[in-house]
This record gives C-alpha cells, structure tokens and sequence, in this order.
C-alpha cells in the first residue's frame, strides 16, 4: 500500500511543481499571480493535506530501511555550499563555535552548540529521500529529535509552526527558509540530523545539521539550519506562502 500511494503523491507533487516552475522560469505566470487561481491552488492543497492526515496517523512512521538498502551514492542537490564568510570560518573550525538559535514563541530563547545539539535525545534512521524532481535515494540519518528540543525551550500557546531560517542561499536575495507544523514537528521521525552514513554530515548535505521530516518530500528537508523560530503563522515568512519554493509555486504540505 506505501508504495503505490507513495508513487501517486509524489508524481502529483512532481506535475505540479513541473506546471509551476513552468510558468515561473518561462515568464508567463500571469495565472499563477491571480490572487483567485492561487486561493483555488491553496483551498486543493489543503483538501490533500486533509486527506492525507485522516489516511496516516499522526504517529504513523515512514518505512525505514536496512543498512544493505542504503545507496551508494546520494545526490546533494540545491545548495552544495554556503558563500557566507562566517558559515566558512566555522566550517573551518569543524563547527566547533557553531550556534542554532531556538526562538520566537518559546518560554526560553537558547542557542545551542553542536556538541549541545549532539547531547539532545537523538534518533538514528534509515530512511528515503524522495525528490521533487523526480530520483529517489536511502541513506542513513542521526539527529536531535525535534520534540525534546522544543519541549526544553517550552511553546507558548500560541505557537503553530516552526521557521527554518538556513545559512545558504539559492537567490541573491534571500537566504533558504522553510517551516513546519507542529504535527510533523513533534512527529518522532522529525529529527535535526548532525550524521549521515555513520559520520558527521557532509557541507554538501547541510552541516552542520539540517531538517529531516521523513513524511515529506525533499525541499521540505532544509539544509545549513542556523535558527529555528516558533510563529503562530509563517505569512509573514518570505511571500508568506511557507517556505523558499513554496514562494515560487511549490506545495506547502508535501506529504507523501
């Protein structure tokens, strides 16, 4: 049952991003800018989003694999670097002077270094990274889980979603930024991975950490994590549609 409806989500994700990359990159995005064909994309988005959370329980894990099932070779695509002189100094460092700012709706503002982070209740899985354009590859992920992290900070109550503002930058006018519910945040798969394959993450693949939310596809999956921020609505994010992809046409919930 995973695998067919799986493979349906994700070629629906992959026609509608193909449709709106489409109209983006080639100029005529006259109907993706009409507030009234966007509120129709929105409205289908969260019919899906629905849909798909009465058919998964919110517990539900996605399948994990055997360590003969991880590939040998897992593409790193989108950012592979960050130009940013502080993210390189610290690279050089091996991260050692590296912060992850926590904030916004919390009870306790914190920053934490990666030796902090490793310390947190971790999760280690291995898992499929399903991508938007269409390749698929398994490999192995350990990480802080998200729940602890945000337990020790405590949420206030108005507090609905989890910003990721990142290190790297795929426009010159923005930094990468993506967020979350707090459904899928407190899910335990949703981890802050540090390791891959068994060593510290590669930069190519995000160090020092970076977002794993193994029910969703892999834009949702963001890289170079230096701050998490709780907000009761991303709108005020980028465009206000979520997230870096999301502002150009992409699904906000991409579950699959």
């Amino acid at each position: 049952m995973g695998n067919s409806r799986t493979l349906s989500r994700r070629s629906f994700l992959i026609r509608g991003a193909a449709v709106g990359g489409t109209a983006l990159l080639g100029g005529c995005d006259q109907l993706s800018q009409s507030p009234s064909f966007r509120e129709f994309l929105e409205r289908a988005e969260g019919l899906i989003q629905r849909a798909q959370r009465l058919v998964l329980s919110q517990r539900s894990l996605a399948r994990e694999f055997t360590e003969a099932d991880i590939s040998k070779h897992f593409k790193a695509n989108g950012s592979t670097g960050v130009d940013d002189p502080q993210y390189q100094r610290a690279a050089a460092n091996g991260f050692a002077d590296w912060k992850l700012t926590i904030d916004g709706l919390v009870d306790r503002p914190t920053e934490l270094t990666l030796a902090e982070l490793r310390a947190m209740p971790s999760r280690t899985q291995i898992t499929r990274h399903d991508c938007v354009e269409g390749w698929s590859a398994i490999g192995k992920w350990k990480g802080a889980q998200m729940a602890p992290l945000l337990q020790s900070v405590g949420l206030k109550p108005e507090a609905r979603y989890l910003v990721f503002h990142c290190a790297d930058k795929l426009s010159a006018f923005s930094n990468y930024y993506e967020s979350i519910d707090l459904t899928d945040a407190f899910h335990p798969q949703t981890i802050l991975a540090y390791e891959m394959n068994g060593a510290p993450l590669p930069v190519p693949h995000g160090a020092p950490a970076r977002l794993r939310v193994e029910r969703q596809i892999g834009y949702k999956q963001a890289k170079y994590v230096q701050r998490i921020e709780v907000v009761a609505s991303y709108k005020m994010i980028g465009d206000g549609r979520g997230g870096f992809w999301e502002d150009r046409g992409y699904e906000w919930y991409a579950g699959i």
